[in-house]
């Protein structure tokens, strides 16, 4: 196995990102921010945020709510604000009340409280406080103001009822009916829904010849049913109440399950790694985290479902899937890897001093030249325990220093990938065997961009062939010298994506350029051409590469689809 502990610090694009204030929509852990609304010359918005974030049904006694109403543009809070506070779940209402705050965060003390026989939740719900006298009915409690320190003694006013008693999604919606100001009533409420997950554990057994195997599956959406493990594959599958309905998918920013398995159960075992399906369709493996990091007897699969990846299977499933009201998750082993790695620390970017954070990137080694691969980035602590909610770009550069990729992610107002469990898979094309440079720029945790594990550094991989693929042996290929001409255009943006590809085609077609060859994708050939295919031509053209390497970037088009050649 290639190991090598490596730092080399290059300021490149991705260790340059501004100064960042989140000041858009954007979900965390344990943790929501709502667009944003015009409020005078402002853009205000809140954000809800639960400590502990990750709770669990039954482990904790009371958590925390925090609900800050701010200005986007300056990062600052409005003072003197009243809140209507509502929680949600399922369709029911839990709890409804006013609520008061002095300096634009107000801290409320959730009491989970199973105890209920009313009719209806919020019945049951009784709240902690006193009446403001400038704010009429809103709660508000005189004493220390709360911070992340001293949660157990600020003042704040409670909330004890049947609220995070059962696991899932619960809605927190928040009316602003006053702020700047208690006499201040705002002539058309700034409303706003944010969602936080509570989890809850589900055990269920597999009964093999020899033993019973404990699983458990840790809900963070719904209740679960109809555990199964199939023998035939050593899959385990399992339903979930879910709306299909693409409105209501709009709404769902992820949907996170988590399947415990021991390690000792062989084909659950270190070293595994997994396929996903929902209703039937293989997820992406960005979706599909393994986490064999955490506990050293078991192993962690997350299903991280996106908005983007629920819409894709309703894509694929058509409209007669949108009235399904269940999702069907699946985990299914495969065998072993040969797992390569590297490992390096992140520094600051002022000083260039050491941060507690350690990144380590690895992939399967049966990857290589030729492949798309997919690596896994997980970033660890001190204490070597995964950092949550972290995000992070990187970019992934030859021996040449030539960008292949970078990944900023999928918000360009809100720069970050969002390795929520401290673990990501970012896949990449490489195109040749050598030596690859990868740039990580950890940009700080949670919705807030928490920069105690922010930081830089870059690590070192060496990439082989691809293992059981056979190597083209190839005489070099003659390539006209007046297409190069063509590829320098085209590079300079004289010549349009689409008559470059026509024009290709055309030389492939008549034998005029000779491409090995070279299995076709699927695409319409409307795919978005990667940056890397024309920085090749570019230095093709300036004679800074040879003909093979353009060649490859050739059959890279070929391959995924976006360049189709009629025979």
């Amino acid at each position: 196995m290639y190991h090598k502990f490596a730092l080399l610090i290059v300021i490149v694009g991705i260790f340059t990102i501004p100064t960042l204030v989140p000041d858009v929509f954007g979900h965390g852990l344990g943790g929501d921010q709502a667009p944003a609304l015009s409020f005078g010359d402002m853009e205000v918005t809140v954000r809800t945020q639960l400590s502990p974030s990750d709770i669990t049904v039954g482990e904790v006694d009371s958590a925390n709510m925090q609900v800050r109403f701010f200005d986007t543009l300056t990062d600052t809070n409005l003072d003197k604000v009243t809140y209507r506070i509502e929680v949600w779940q399922s369709g029911e209402l839990l709890a409804r009340n006013l609520f008061y705050d002095l300096d634009g965060r107000l801290d409320v003390k959730i009491k989970p409280n199973p105890n209920c026989d009313e009719p209806k939740p919020e019945e049951c719900t009784v709240y902690g406080g006193s009446e403001h006298v400038s704010a009429p009915g809103a709660l508000f409690v005189q004493g220390a103001e709360c911070t992340d320190d001293n949660l157990d003694i600020c003042a704040r006013p409670s909330m004890t009822g049947p609220i995070f008693v059962n696991g899932g999604l619960y809605k927190i919606r928040v009316d602003i009916e006053g702020a700047t100001s208690p006499r201040t009533v705002l002539a058309n409420l700034l409303s706003y829904e944010t969602y936080v997950s509570v989890a809850q554990d589900q055990n269920f057994l597999i009964q093999t010849a020899n033993a019973e195997v404990p699983v458990v599956i840790k809900t963070y959406y719904d209740h679960v049913d109809n555990f199964k493990f199939d023998q035939s594959d050593n899959s385990i599958s399992f339903h979930m109440p879910f709306d299909w309905n693409p409105d209501y998918v709009n709404l769902v920013q992820v949907v996170h399950e988590e399947v415990r398995v021991p390690k000792t159960f062989a084909p659950y075992a270190e070293g595994k790694q997994f396929k996903g399906y929902v209703n039937g369709v293989e997820i992406d493996q960005r979706a599909l985290l393994n986490d064999p990091y955490s506990y050293d007897d078991t192993n962690i699969v997350h299903f991280l479902i996106t908005k983007a990846e629920l819409q894709k299977i309703n894509e694929t499933l058509g409209p007669s899937h949108y009235d399904n009201t269940e999702m069907n998750l699946k985990l299914v082993p495969l065998d072993e890897v040969s797992k390569s790695s590297t490992e390096f620390y992140l520094v600051d970017t002022t000083n260039y001093e050491q941060v507690p954070t350690t990144v380590n990137i690895s992939w399967d080694g049966n990857y290589g030249a030729g492949d798309d691969v997919p690596f896994e980035i997980a970033f660890f602590d001190e204490n070597r325990d995964l950092i949550r909610d972290m995000r992070y770009v990187v970019s992934f550069i030859d021996e040449n220093d030539k960008i292949l990729e970078t990944f900023l992610g999928d918000n360009p107002d809100m720069p970050g990938i969002i390795a929520s469990e401290g673990i990501d898979v970012q896949k990449i094309y490489i195109p040749s065997q050598g030596t690859y440079r990868i740039d990580v720029r950890a940009l700080g945790t949670g919705l807030a961009y928490d920069e105690t594990y922010a930081g830089i550094g870059s690590g070192i991989i060496e990439i082989g062939p691809s293992v059981g693929k056979t190597p083209d042996v190839q005489p070099p290929a003659a390539i006209p010298a007046w297409i190069k001409n063509n590829a320098g255009w085209w590079a300079d943006g004289q010549i349009d994506d689409n008559s470059f590809v026509q024009g290709i085609q055309y030389l492939i077609k008549e034998d005029i350029l000779k491409i090995p060859p070279t299995s076709q994708g699927q695409g319409s050939g409307s795919n978005e051409i990667p940056a890397w295919i024309k920085n090749n031509a570019g230095w093709w053209a300036e004679g800074a590469i040879d003909d093979s390497s353009f060649i490859q970037g050739i059959q890279f088009l070929i391959k995924e689809g976006i360049m189709r050649i009629q025979s």
